[in-house]
């Protein structure tokens, strides 16, 4: 049986992005310390088997939402207030990552990184802060990537998607900095997720190299020699919801094992 903490209790936390890797881990973290739960996700059967593995207490709801389309994500919060009240814990979890050479980099591509990166976590904050005033208390937790910090080759659009999540994060904190609300980006380094799997596969295929070389190319920009796990950035969206993080706001912060951005 899974224990329960109170940390969070009576919080309705929207975990976007939640069926899977750093959003499921996030969503089974924010659950243990007491939160109610909204997952929202493209694949509506695969967030409802996330939700299945819940605690009960969590109340966890799956809704199937396109990030990116207005309306859709208009009905999401809807259908959260309904279920579970004003949502007070926003984490923006929902992305996608694609490589490509610059030169090879389509103008679908372009836009797709744009629109589920940036676009989505922009609609649903805007969504969730009507709320979030309402209820005197607000959290908005960008999961943003060391990509947002620095350049890396090869990921020309999710990069500048990700640096466009950053420079959201702080502007938003300071347009809200005079209310109960704090907006923080969390930049994880290259996490062990079925993302970066299938990143490794990428490799392989494109390159020849071995299972083993091509998961030391995403390992190597790690000083500690190690990926990132998803329950560690969970850990630190836990702490940047608690009461302990109140005057933290605008932040982007990096966990990366050192990397120097």
């Amino acid at each position: 049986m899974t224990e329960v903490d109170t940390a969070l209790a009576g919080r309705h936390a929207l975990v976007t992005g939640g069926s899977r890797g750093i959003g499921a881990a996030i969503a089974d973290r924010l659950a243990r310390d007491g939160a109610r739960l909204t997952l929202v996700a493209r694949d509506l059967d695969r967030v409802t088997e996330t939700v299945a593995r819940l605690p009960k207490s969590a109340q966890a709801q799956a809704v199937a939402c396109d990030v990116t389309d207005p309306a859709a994500v208009a009905t999401a919060f809807v259908c959260a207030h309904q279920r579970h009240g004003a949502v007070d814990i926003l984490v923006n979890n929902a992305g996608q990552a694609a490589s490509a050479p610059l030169r090879r980099t389509s103008d679908e591509l372009w836009h797709r990184m744009l629109a589920v990166n940036l676009t989505g976590t922009f609609l649903c904050s805007r969504s969730a802060v009507t709320d979030m005033l309402a209820a005197g208390h607000g959290r908005v937790i960008n999961i943003a990537s060391t990509a947002g910090l620095r350049g890396y080759p090869y990921v020309t659009a999710y990069a500048a998607a990700k640096h466009g999540v950053i420079g959201l994060t702080r502007a938003m904190a300071l347009e809200l900095a005079g209310t109960p609300i704090t907006v923080n980006a969390v930049c994880p380094g290259f996490t062990d997720t079925d993302l970066l799997q299938e990143s490794v596969a990428q490799v392989i295929d494109t390159t020849g190299r071995s299972a083993d070389e091509a998961r030391a190319a995403f390992v190597r920009h790690n000083p500690q020699g190690r990926l990132i796990e998803p329950s560690e950035v969970a850990a630190t969206v836990a702490w940047l919801c608690s009461d302990a993080a109140a005057s933290l706001t605008g932040q982007a912060i990096s966990l990366s094992g050192g990397e120097v951005m």
